[in-house]
C-alpha cells in the first residue's frame, strides 16, 4: 500500500507537471513500483523480465491456462529491450508466487498511474541504449585514437631512422671526402658515424684510422706559424709566431695516459710578447731547457728563463744585431753555452750565453752564403759542437768549424772557418737543414721541392748520399731528425709533413701516407725526444701534435718477409731481408710491442718464414741461404741458438711451421720439396723420412691441420697439395694437385676446425677448398676476388670465421668465410703500408692483425671498432669543433663524438 500511495502522488504530481520526465520515476523506487505492479506493466507490452523467464520454463502453457494468456506466449511480448533488462537485474521471484499476486491485485492502478509508472519504465530503457551507444561511441574512439597514436609512432619512427639514414651517410661520405686532405678529421667523422652504427666497413676503417699518424690541434696564434721546439724533458712545446708571441704548451701528458688537464698541449700561462714584431726562431738551451730564446724581426733576440714554466721571465736585456734585418735562424751548441744565429743580412753571428743576463758576440758576423747573396736561410751545430752547417739562398750549403779556443769575445773574426767550398746540389734556394743525432748524416730541403742526405763523417768532404727524395710537391721548408736518428721529418708548402726511414740514409723510405691535416704551408717540425710525436706548425695559424701509432713498427732497415705470434701472444716476431735478422718483441698487451726489439742472428742470408712452437718457446726461421735455424726464447731478452743450422733445401727455405703437438717441424723450398723435421729435442733435430715430391717448382708455403694428420704445401707450379702425415716417416700425398688457380700458390691455411683449407695466388684469388677428405678435396663456392695484385699471405682468426689476405696491391683485407660457401668482403681494404704485404698472423684473441711490408714496417691492426674509436679519439683532440662540424656537416645538429 505503501508503494501505491507514493505512485499514485508521484503521478499526480507528474500530471500536474506537464509530464515532465524529471518527474518520472527512477532507481530504487521504479524497481520497487514494477515489481509491485508487474502485470499493469506487462499490459502496456513492458513484461517483467522474471515473467519471461519463468514462462520460457513453462512453454506448455501456450495455448491453454489462463483466458488472459491465451494465444500469448513469452516470445510474443519478447523484445531485445526486455532481454537486456533481463541481463541487468536479478531474477524476481518465481512463476507462481508471480499468478498468486496478479490475481489478488488485479487491475489496482489507474491510467494515469500506469502510464506514470510505464513511461518512467521507459525512459529508463532509452537511458539504457544511449549508454550502451554512448560506451560503444567511446570504444570506438579509444580504438580510432590508439590507431592513430600506434600510425604516429611508426611514423616517426620510420622518419627517425630515415632521418638516421641521412646523418649516417652524410658522416660517412663527409668522412670520405676529408680522408686525403685532413685524415684526422676524417677519423673523427669515422668514429661519430661508429657511435651511431657498428657496421664492417667502419670496423676496417677505424682499424686504419687508428694506425694512422694522426695530430692533436693546440689553437691560440693569431698570425703564421713560424716555428716550434721541445724542451729537452719533452715536457714543454715552445711556438713563435708572426702575431709577436712566443707560447708555451704541457706536453708531458702522453695520448690514452689520461693525464694532464686537457691532455696533450695545454697552454701555460700567457703568451710571452716579442718586443720587434713577428718571430722567425725559438730554441731551449741543452742540457736542461731553463733558457729559451727567440729571434725575429728587426733583428731582435729575447731570453726567457723557463725554470717555471707557469711563469716564464725575461732574462737581460735583449740585443739587437744583424743590421736590424730579420733573423731567420737559431741554434744552441750542444752545451747551451753557445748560440748561433743567421739573418737575412747574410751573415752568421755566434753569442756566448754563458751568463744569459749579458750576451756577449763572440768574433764578428760571417758572410755565410757569399756576398752576391746577401742572405743565410739555416743554421745548425753537428753533436760534437765543433761544426756548423749553413744554407741559404743561392741553393748552397756549407759546412764550418767552430774554434771555441778563440771564442774570447775579443771581436776575432775567426770564431768560425770555412770547411771546404759550398756545394750545390739543390736547383734553388736550400730553406732548411738537419744533422742527425750522431752527426754523421746532413739532411737539407729546398725550394727545388727536394730533401738531400749527406754523408757529414767527414766535415771536410760532404758528399751526398743517393737520389734527392721528390715526394714533395711544394718547396720543403723543415726537416728534422727523430732522436734516435732513424727517423727524418720533411715538411713544406704542399701542407703535409712526411716521415721517412733513414736507418739507412743511402736506401731512405717512406713510412706511411703524408700527414694530412694542416690547410695551408708547414714551416717547422720538431721531434718530442721520445720520438714519437711530431710537433708542426706553419700558415693555417696552428700547432699540431703528431702522435706516431705504437702499432706501426719502424725498427728495420730492410724489406719485411713474415710475421708471427707466439701462442699465447706474449711475444711477436718479424723477419727481415738482407740484413739476415728476425726482430723479437715482447707484447704485454695486446696489438701493442714495446721496446727495442731483441734480434735473432745467425742466418747469413734473407729471412723469408717465421714461426712459433706451439709452447712459445721456439722460434723457427727459415733462410734464403737453404738452411732452417731454431733459438730458445723462453727468455726473450736473452734468446738462445739451438743446435747447428738445419741444411733444409738446395736454394731458399721459403716456408716452416709446426705441427699442434710441437714435435714436428715442416718446410718448404726452392728446390720443389717439403720435408719434416723431428724437433722433440730442437737442439737436436733431425729429418723425418724422404724429401715431399709432387710439386713442380719451388714450394712457397706449409701448413699443418690441427690434428697433424695432413700437410699442405702451395707452389710456383701453380697447385696445392694435400698429404697424409700420420707416418712422419712415411708421408705420402693425399689425392690430386689442387689445381683451381692459374699462376703461382703463395700461402695454404687451414681453418682451426681443419676442415677448410685457403689458397691464394699471384691470380689475385683466394679459393676455398673442403678438405674434410683429404683425398677427394673439392673447392666451396668461387674464387674470392677482390685484391689488385698477388695475394701473398693467409691468416684465419682464431674462430675461424674471418679470413685475413695482404697482396701485392699494398692493402689487408678480411673476409667474412662464416658460410664457406658464400663467404664475402668484411668491410674495406686496411690501408696503410707502402709496398706489397708480405704477411698476415691473427693473434691469439683474434682481436688484432699483424702484416709485414717491403715498405719497411710491421704494423698490428686493432680490430675491435671501440677501441680504435678511443684510440682515435685519444689522438685527435681540438678537430672536429662546432664551426668544422658546420663547416663540412651543413643544416645536420652538431654531437659529441669523443
Amino acid at each position: 500500500m505503501r508503494v501505491h500511495r507514493a505512485l499514485s502522488d508521484a503521478a499526480r504530481t507528474w500530471q500536474a507537471l506537464g509530464r515532465e520526465s524529471a518527474a518520472l520515476y527512477a532507481g530504487s523506487r521504479l524497481a520497487a513500483a514494477r515489481e509491485a505492479f508487474a502485470r499493469d506493466t506487462e499490459r502496456a507490452g513492458g513484461a517483467a523480465p522474471g515473467v519471461r523467464a519463468g514462462r520460457r520454463g513453462h512453454r506448455s502453457h501456450r495455448g491453454g491456462g489462463d483466458p488472459g494468456h491465451a494465444g500469448r506466449g513469452p516470445a510474443e511480448h519478447e523484445n531485445p529491450g526486455q532481454h537486456e533488462e533481463h541481463e541487468k537485474h536479478e531474477n524476481y521471484e518465481n512463476y507462481e508466487n508471480y499468478e498468486a499476486r496478479e490475481q489478488r491485485r488485479g487491475d489496482e492502478l489507474t491510467p494515469v498511474e500506469r502510464e506514470f509508472l510505464n513511461a518512467s519504465l521507459r525512459r529508463r530503457r532509452r537511458a539504457a541504449r544511449l549508454r550502451r551507444t554512448v560506451v560503444a561511441v567511446l570504444a570506438a574512439l579509444v580504438l580510432l585514437a590508439t590507431g592513430t597514436a600506434v600510425v604516429a609512432l611508426q611514423a616517426r619512427a620510420t622518419a627517425q631512422t630515415e632521418r638516421d639514414e641521412a646523418v649516417f651517410g652524410r658522416l660517412t661520405t663527409g668522412a670520405d671526402s676529408l680522408r686525403e686532405t685532413r685524415a684526422g678529421l676524417a677519423a673523427r667523422l669515422d668514429v661519430a658515424a661508429h657511435r651511431m652504427r657498428a657496421t664492417p666497413e667502419l670496423r676496417t676503417r677505424l682499424a686504419s684510422d687508428a694506425g694512422r699518424t694522426l695530430a692533436t690541434r693546440l689553437t691560440g696564434h693569431r698570425g703564421l706559424g713560424s716555428s716550434v721546439a721541445y724542451a729537452p724533458d719533452g715536457r714543454t712545446l715552445a711556438s713563435g709566431g708572426h702575431d709577436g708571441t712566443v707560447r708555451l704548451w704541457d706536453t708531458s701528458a702522453r695520448p690514452g695516459s689520461g693525464g694532464g688537464a686537457g691532455g696533450p698541449g695545454r697552454p701555460l700561462g700567457e703568451p710571452l710578447q716579442f718586443r720587434t714584431g713577428p718571430v722567425g726562431s725559438v730554441a731551449f738551451s741543452p742540457p736542461d731547457g731553463d733558457l729559451l730564446v727567440a729571434t725575429g724581426k728587426g733583428g731582435g733576440i729575447q731570453l726567457w728563463d723557463v725554470s717555471d714554466r707557469e711563469r716564464p721571465r725575461p732574462v737581460g736585456r735583449p740585443p739587437v744585431s744583424h743590421d736590424k734585418e730579420n733573423i731567420v735562424s737559431s741554434a744552441f751548441a750542444p752545451d747551451g753555452r753557445t748560440l748561433a744565429t743567421a739573418g737575412d743580412d747574410g751573415t752568421v753571428r755566434l753569442w756566448d750565453l754563458s751568463d744569459p743576463a749579458r750576451p756577449e758576440a763572440l768574433g764578428g758576423p760571417v758572410a755565410a752564403d757569399g756576398p752576391e747573396d746577401r742572405s743565410v736561410r739555416a743554421v745548425a751545430f753537428a753533436p760534437d759542437g765543433k761544426t756548423l752547417a749553413t744554407a741559404g739562398y743561392g741553393g748552397s750549403v756549407r759546412m764550418w768549424r767552430f774554434d771555441a779556443e778563440n771564442a774570447d769575445g775579443a771581436g776575432g773574426d775567426d770564431v768560425i772557418t770555412p770547411l771546404g767550398k759550398p756545394l750545390r746540389e739543390h736547383e734553388a734556394a736550400v730553406w732548411t737543414l738537419a744533422f742527425s743525432p750522431d752527426g754523421r748524416t746532413l739532411a737539407t730541403g729546398g725550394f727545388d721541392d727536394t730533401v738531400r742526405l749527406w754523408d757529414a763523417s767527414d766535415p771536410e768532404r760532404l758528399e751526398p748520399l743517393g737520389e734527392p727524395l721528390t715526394e714533395h710537391t711544394a718547396p720543403v721548408m723543415s726537416v728534422a731528425f727523430s732522436p734516435d736518428g732513424d727517423t727524418l721529418a720533411t715538411a713544406g708548402e704542399d701542407d703535409a709533413p712526411i716521415l721517412w726511414n733513414v736507418a739507412n740514409p743511402a736506401y731512405p723510405q717512406q713510412l706511411g701516407e703524408p700527414l694530412s691535416g694542416h690547410t695551408e704551408a708547414v714551416w717547422e717540425v720538431a721531434f718530442h725526444p721520445d720520438g714519437r710525436t711530431l710537433a708542426s706548425t706553419g700558415a693555417d695559424r696552428s700547432v699540431r701534435l703528431w702522435h706516431r701509432p705504437p702499432t706501426v713498427l719502424t725498427d728495420f732497415t730492410n724489406p719485411l718477409t713474415s710475421v708471427a705470434h707466439s701462442p699465447d701472444g706474449r711475444l711477436f716476431a718479424a723477419a727481415s731481408t738482407d740484413d739476415g735478422l728476425i726482430r723479437l718483441w715482447e707484447t704485454s698487451e695486446p696489438g701493442r710491442p714495446r721496446g727495442a726489439p731483441r734480434l735473432l742472428t745467425g742466418h747469413e742470408d734473407e729471412v723469408l718464414a717465421v714461426a712459433f712452437s706451439p709452447d712459445g718457446r721456439t722460434v723457427a726461421g727459415g733462410s734464403q741461404d737453404g738452411t732452417v735455424r731454431l733459438w730458445d726464447v723462453s727468455a726473450p731478452e736473452r734468446p738462445v741458438p739451438l743446435g747447428e743450422p738445419l741444411e733444409a733445401h738446395d736454394g731458399g727455405t721459403s716456408a716452416v711451421a709446426f705441427a699442434r703437438d710441437g714435435r714436428t717441424l715442416a718446410t718448404g723450398g726452392d728446390d720443389g720439396t717439403a720435408r719434416l723435421w723431428d724437433v722433440t729435442r730442437p737442439d737436436r733435430a733431425r729429418p723425418l723420412g724422404e724429401p715431399l715430391r709432387g710439386h713442380g717448382d719451388a714450394v712457397t708455403s706449409v701448413a699443418f691441420t690441427p690434428d697433424g694428420r695432413t700437410l699442405a704445401t702451395g707452389s710456383e707450379d701453380d697447385t696445392a697439395r694435400l698429404w697424409h702425415v700420420s707416418d712422419r716417416a712415411r708421408a705420402r700425398p693425399a689425392g690430386a694437385a689442387l689445381s683451381g688457380h692459374d699462376q703461382p700458390v703463395n700461402a695454404v691455411a687451414f681453418t682451426p676446425d681443419g676442415q677448410t683449407l685457403a689458397t691464394g695466388s699471384d691470380d689475385r684469388t683466394v679459393w676455398l677448398w673442403d678438405v674434410t677428405r683429404p683425398d677427394r678435396a673439392r673447392p666451396v663456392g668461387k674464387g674470392l676476388e677482390g685484391h689488385r695484385g698477388p695475394v701473398r699471405s693467409l691468416s684465419f682468426a682464431p674462430d675461424g670465421k674471418t679470413l685475413a689476405t695482404g697482396s701485392g696491391d699494398h692493402t689487408v683485407r678480411l673476409w667474412d668465410v662464416a658460410r664457406r660457401d658464400r663467404a664475402e668482403p668484411l668491410g674495406g681494404e686496411l690501408t696503410g703500408h707502402l709496398d706489397t704485404v708480405t704477411s698476415v698472423a691473427f693473434g691469439p684473441d683474434g682481436g688484432t692483425l699483424a702484416s709485414a711490408s717491403y715498405d719497411l714496417t710491421a704494423r698490428v691492426w686493432i680490430l675491435d671498432a671501440d677501441r680504435a674509436a678511443d684510440h682515435v679519439c685519444d689522438r685527435t683532440g681540438g678537430l672536429l669543433t662546432r664551426a668544422e662540424w658546420e663547416e663540412h656537416l651543413p643544416r645536420l645538429g652538431y654531437r659529441e663524438v669523443c
